[in-house]
């Protein structure tokens, strides 16, 4: 039988990635954006595509219940992709900002979830995916509202993971490293309009970050990974007898992950220091 899977966030990189591997792979794929001319696009590409805007409640509930009504009522999969980034130091950082960061990446992903998971609950199966960071595990300077936002989508899933014991339905979260995406392009947007215009301390930091953090520098290239890279974690995930919490993707990831298991708050710290004074100079 034809496996279902619900994609959150496919206008561009790991989520238009996601939609057209799985299709190929014999997935049906209902594969998501927030705005009408990204549907469009992807239908153009074959994709079965419908609006969803993980920050209105009412788009999350129209789109799941047309989707159900598509696929008989049954939903085998959901990949919780959609999020972006709010660059810049935590003082800076008002509340609107921060309200904004945590509703696509945080609050959006829970109501899909909750939605869906009385659905999984009654067919007796599912596969529950989120897409966190290696920001969801360690924390970089001038990325806070981001990490916020990750920290929480790892606490969520992982209290999902526990109170899904023992039941059929699986939670697994993927924890990227840097992958090509238009991420930083867009947090690059979201930056001009709200930090660039504004009087700042880090207004001098600001303009290198604009160098090194908007435009990746050529050591920090060579470990971005394209967006197949996490397809192939979120293959494992969905296909795995026995999925696995955590899934890392690069060998940044890898390596944080493993520092933030060994070494104490201070000399992690420090090492991050070092590695954002680098990527400044």
């Amino acid at each position: 039988m034809q496996k279902t899977i619900l994609i959150t966030g496919c206008s561009s990189g790991i989520g238009l990635s996601a939609a057209q591997i799985l299709k190929q792979r014999g997935y049906r794929v209902f594969a998501t954006a927030r705005k009408e001319a990204d549907v469009e696009k992807l239908k153009g590409l074959g994709l079965e595509s419908l609006m969803l805007d993980v920050n209105d409640s009412h788009s999350i509930k129209a789109a799941i219940d047309k989707i159900l009504s598509l696929s008989n009522g049954t939903l085998d999969a959901v990949f919780s992709n959609a999020g972006f980034v709010t660059a810049g130091a935590v003082e800076d950082l008002n509340r609107d900002m921060m309200r904004e960061q945590f509703e696509t990446n945080v609050f959006g992903c829970m109501e899909v979830v909750n939605l869906i998971l009385p659905i999984m609950r009654k067919q007796g199966y599912g596969r529950i995916v989120l897409n966190t960071s290696i920001l969801g595990i360690i924390t970089m300077p001038y990325r806070g509202a981001y990490a916020a936002s990750k920290f929480a989508l790892e606490g969520f899933g992982q209290t999902l993971r526990q109170e899904l014991r023992d039941s059929p339905i699986s939670v697994s979260m993927i924890v990227p490293g840097p992958i090509q995406s238009k991420l930083r392009e867009n947090a690059y947007k979201i930056y001009k309009k709200t930090l660039e215009p504004s009087p700042s301390f880090y207004k001098n930091l600001y303009q290198k970050m604009e160098k090194y953090f908007f435009n990746p520098t050529p050591s920090e290239r060579r470990v971005t990974l394209p967006p197949d890279a996490v397809v192939k974690k979120l293959i494992q995930a969905l296909e795995s007898p026995r999925p696995k919490a955590h899934y890392y993707i690069g060998l940044p990831a890898y390596i944080f992950a493993f520092l933030r298991r060994v070494l104490p708050d201070s000399a992690l710290n420090w090492v991050i220091a070092k590695i954002a004074q680098a990527e400044a100079n």
